[in-house]
């Protein structure tokens, strides 16, 4: 096959496939060059002048290397990774950094093994990273747990590529036994090791670094940025459904530092995949909101993940490099014509040309909601005085704030019918264990009722907002009794949405789950949820103790800052 190659590389012989009569972008010498593509036994033979057995005419468009997710939780979409794939593959995005550390923490290693190989069942590349903190903090219950050892016997497996984003930075700052021995684990085997470390900046800063950590996601502003790319990381531009700063943080990129720029969408719903796209949606918003110069903004999504990942022969147009290939109209909207992956055409005009009915769903996955039955006391909150910590939201930001503010008690229990303010409950739902984190929430909107969902990072308890304790527990209940998902109660009536999947994935087709997640999300709408924020996945994050400033698990309320728990009484 390699003299073939050649032959048809030196046109000796007419090639597999030409792409004819287009243009493409050059991320070595960020120009855009007129020529033919050849391609053959799923790599690219070279450019220029040539012709194929078959040949697809792409006169007008822009051919592009195929986009490179560089950090991703596919459990995010709430699909499964067939459907997953069925979605981005189309849009162009055919290799993908995945952590599956939401259904790690509830399945343990039984998560990544379903992952891994239900993603064999689909052309889209899936490199699995090691979650690296489950749980994420000591703060909060898990399904289970990954230490130190599991990491050791695991990390040096073919199926992982490297060890997945390391959420607790004071565990490194600080040298905890066990994060530095999967620190070290890691570094033995040569996998890289993606970080998580919001403001962590000065000394903090470089000793988190030394524990060989090579990207970071979080990044809120420009100096935080030129802090980080100047001290040799990789910083991710990350556009996913809650988290939407890309179009601010393209602010921080020059012709001096682009390199050193990530594309990532890192949590990104299905319908909002569906609708508005994946990487091209990113490559979209950087160019025509960010003002980033498009070729600048193919590089960060290509040829700098695959560096950085070590991901050989990808994220090129070039000899000898993997024949993933994304054919766009042109670099604003990037609008995806057709999509080769290895070779082979894969999707055209955003419809995928796979077949996506083998699924992989084994039964350690399945039915993981275990808790008790609980009652409507079980919501009630009693405070000391008249003021308490309440979480506080920004919009487009899963950051919240820590607020003190004053709140009215009757009878034992906090007043919040009629206020800016909403009950927040984290339900363990693992272990039968009956914590039940409670405290308070502003700026969300909803009222008349309950919403919850089996999705609150990392650890993915139950967590639920409302003001009617009745209606708290009923929605907890059916929860369980669903196996886990969406669920909406108002008047002691519920209505869900099932995820089967770890309480977080539906095994169901993509048009199914977006249909029945479109109703449920436009009556939380409905009932005063305010639409800038995501009705549901807005809440799955207001439990991640790793984000500042304040958030809820299920042992009670945590300040980020202080990294401790806290007392709601202010």
């Amino acid at each position: 096959m390699l003299k073939d190659r050649i032959d048809m590389a030196c046109k000796r012989k007419k090639a597999q496939l030409v792409l004819k009569n287009g243009s493409f972008v050059n991320v070595f010498t960020q120009e855009i060059v007129k020529a033919d593509i050849a391609i053959a036994e799923g790599r690219i033979l070279g450019f220029g002048e040539y012709d194929g057995e078959t040949e697809i005419d792409i006169a007008g468009k822009i051919a592009l290397p195929g986009f490179i997710d560089g950090h991703v939780h596919i459990e995010s979409s709430q699909l499964s990774p067939e459907e997953f794939a069925k979605l981005i593959l189309p849009r162009g995005t055919t290799t993908i950094i995945a952590d599956p550390h939401e259904i790690t923490n509830v399945c343990g290693m039984n998560g990544v093994d379903y992952i891994v190989k239900a993603s064999k069942n689909v052309p889209l590349d899936v490199k699995v990273q090691l979650p690296s903190c489950v749980p994420a903090t000591p703060f909060e219950t898990s399904g289970a747990i990954l230490d130190g050892d599991a990491v050791a016997e695991n990390i040096g497996k073919g199926e992982i590529h490297g060890l997945g984003e390391f959420m607790n930075y004071p565990g490194v700052i600080y040298g905890d036994p066990d994060v530095l021995k999967k620190l070290q684990a890691t570094q033995t085997v040569g996998k890289v090791i993606d970080g998580h470390a919001p403001t962590v900046s000065g000394a903090d800063l470089n000793g988190y670094l030394n524990g060989g950590i090579q990207t970071d996601h979080e990044c809120v502003t420009v100096d935080e940025i030129n802090e980080k790319i100047g001290k040799g990381m990789y910083c991710h531009l990350r556009h996913g459904s809650s988290t939407r700063n890309l179009a601010i943080n393209c602010k921080a990129v020059n012709a001096a530092n682009v390199r050193r720029f990530l594309l990532c969408t890192d949590d990104r719903h299905a319908t909002d995949l569906k609708h508005k796209g994946h990487l091209d949606d990113a490559l979209r918003t950087a160019v025509q909101k960010g003002g980033l110069n498009p070729v600048w903004a193919v590089i960060i999504a290509t040829i700098n993940n695959a560096e950085c990942y070590g991901l050989k022969w990808k994220g090129a147009i070039a000899p000898n490099y993997i024949a993933d290939i994304a054919v766009v109209d042109d670099l604003s909207d990037f609008n995806v014509r057709y999509v080769i992956k290895d070779g082979v055409l894969v999707a055209k005009d955003r419809e995928a040309l796979f077949d996506t009915s083998v699924r992989y769903l084994p039964e350690n996955i399945l039915n993981t909601v275990h808790l008790n039955p609980v009652s409507a006391d079980d919501f009630r909150l009693t405070l000391a005085g008249k003021k308490a910590h309440v979480l506080r939201l920004i919009p487009d930001n899963v950051v919240t704030l820590n607020e003190v503010c004053e709140v009215e008690s009757k009878e034992g229990d906090v007043v919040v019918k009629g206020s800016d303010l909403l009950k927040l409950a984290v339900v363990e739902r693992h272990h039968y264990t009956g914590n039940i984190g409670l405290g308070l929430i502003k700026g969300y909107g909803f009222q008349g009722g309950c919403i919850g969902i089996t999705i609150a990072h990392d650890s993915h308890n139950i967590i639920l907002l409302g003001d009617d304790n009745e209606d708290m527990a009923i929605a907890a209940n059916h929860l369980k009794k669903i196996g886990g998902g969406m669920v909406i109660v108002s008047n002691g009536k519920a209505e869900s949405v099932t995820l089967d999947i770890g309480g977080l994935m539906s095994s169901k087709d993509e048009e199914t789950l977006e249909r029945e997640s479109a109703y449920l999300e436009e009556k939380a709408y409905a009932m005063g949820v305010d639409r800038e924020l995501e009705a549901f996945m807005s809440l799955a994050f207001l439990s991640l103790a790793v984000i500042p400033e304040l958030k809820l698990t299920d042992k009670g309320l945590f300040d980020v800052t202080k990294f401790e728990l806290i007392d709601i009484n202010a």
